[in-house]
């Protein structure tokens, strides 16, 4: 890890992202599954020739390939845990080593820098065991580059390796990606990135609240650079304190009392102190967007907590007044707060205003929340457990329907149908 007093650079400060790029395998944060696999084709001498790095931005797609190409190019041989401090090494994290060539493939996208490449690949390394290329965002490499790099991406000579990294991997050529071997390194959640930062504000000697971490870890959607791009700007916004209230304004994010006082008042079914709320976040210039987010994260906190109390909850909420929430919250309101408020996400950019938006969001939650809230649940439960007999209301007499008339047919007589049929004697017939 980079020296935390070694702040300037030619008499100019560094950013505490360049700083604190990640220099081996160990300190690659969140992508195990990635080092794994280097760690051990390096250590049974089964390396390809070919790798592609994909992920989103700051995941560390460049970082992994510098670390791999100073494992593969270390003075002593290649190894998992390369010597950070040699010349070599220091030349491939400055992007200056001879033999290790750094390509923008936004820049460099065009046929005639591919045979440019071509021509020299076959020059063995002046002073390293392999020349390694590492082509960056390769996706924006044009067709004739892709066909002109295929056969020397299939079959380069021994001397030669390709690291390649891109956040689309999608508009990569299918024959470019069957030759190489892929990793696709994954963003990392908001408590996996507070904690690095953490790390990195203890090293520089910045006091912090562990929330505004938090906020921090959050805004940066998974991208560990873009953490600490935003930790820096924190640090001179604050002032060198990073208290939770100041990354709060800096961010746009909302204090997470407000966000409790919302849910409470939507438990309630209070809309008047819902609308305080929303025109006193308006007051203070909030983004309605996060706030939704806000909303939504508590609102998972609380349903892990209804299912699960003795749960972790993120130090974004006080675990005791989250405790509060879904105790006194039926589930089921839990659950049509949460969903109407994902499927409002979509629709709240085409509100006439953001405030609007959040406003009929919350009443609609208001609108069609279930009629049996949890104070009746328990209310009707302890009426249950009563001992007191309460009498049946009785039910509202029947409305009588006519009957319709049946005309019945009188049955015989028993002593009629036991009585044997008179013989009939037939008449002789008259003489003519």
């Amino acid at each position: 890890m980079a020296d935390p007093h070694d702040k300037s650079e030619d008499g100019n400060y560094v950013v505490v992202a360049r700083r604190y790029r990640p220099r081996g395998f160990d300190e690659l944060v969140g992508q195990e599954h990635v080092c794994r696999a280097l760690v051990n084709a390096i250590e049974t001498n089964r390396v390809g020739h070919a790798y592609l790095f994909t992920g989103a931005r700051g995941v560390g797609k460049t970082s992994a390939a510098r670390i791999f190409a100073k494992a593969l190019n270390n003075e002593s041989g290649p190894s998992a845990t390369p010597d950070n401090e040699s010349d070599v090494a220091l030349a491939i994290d400055a992007g200056q080593d001879v033999d290790v060539i750094e390509i923008d493939g936004a820049s460099n996208r065009g046929i005639d820098e591919i045979r440019s490449l071509r021509a020299n690949i076959g020059v063995r390394p002046s002073r390293a065991r392999y020349k390694i290329y590492i082509i960056d965002e390769v996706h924006m490499l044009s067709t004739s580059s892709f066909n002109a790099l295929l056969k020397t991406l299939e079959e380069p000579p021994p001397h030669v390796k390709f690291l390649l990294a891109t956040t689309d991997p999608q508009k990569l050529p299918i024959t470019v990606l069957s030759r190489c071997l892929q990793f696709n390194l994954k963003n990392m959640p908001a408590e996996q990135v507070s904690e690095h930062l953490k790390h990195v504000l203890t090293s520089e000697a910045v006091p912090f609240a562990e929330a505004s971490l938090w906020q921090l870890g959050r805004a940066a959607k998974g991208s560990m650079r873009d953490a600490l791009s935003l930790t820096d700007q924190a640090i001179a916004f604050c002032g060198g304190d990073l208290t939770e209230s100041a990354v709060n304004q800096m961010l746009g994010s909302i204090d997470q009392g407000k966000v409790v006082a919302i849910v409470n008042q939507l438990q309630q079914g209070d809309a008047g102190a819902l609308l305080k709320l929303v025109a006193e976040l308006g007051e203070q210039g909030q983004n309605f967007e996060v706030a939704l987010e806000d909303l939504l994260s508590l609102l998972h906190q609380i349903a892990i907590c209804q299912v699960l109390p003795e749960a972790p909850v993120s130090v974004q909420f006080d675990k005791a007044k989250v405790l509060d929430l879904a105790h006194d919250t039926s589930p089921a309101d839990v659950q049509l707060f949460y969903q109407m408020g994902v499927m409002a996400r979509k629709d709240l950019a085409a509100a006439p205003d953001l405030k609007a938006g959040f406003e009929m969001v919350l009443l609609r939650m208001l609108a069609f929340r279930p009629q049996q809230s949890a104070g009746q649940m328990q209310a009707v439960a302890s009426v249950a457990s009563s001992p007191t007999v309460i009498e049946p209301t009785p039910a509202p007499a029947a409305k009588l329907e006519p009957v319709p008339t049946v005309v019945s047919v009188p049955a015989r007589a028993p002593e009629l149908e036991s009585a044997p049929a008179p013989e009939l004697t037939p008449e002789p017939l008259a003489q003519v």
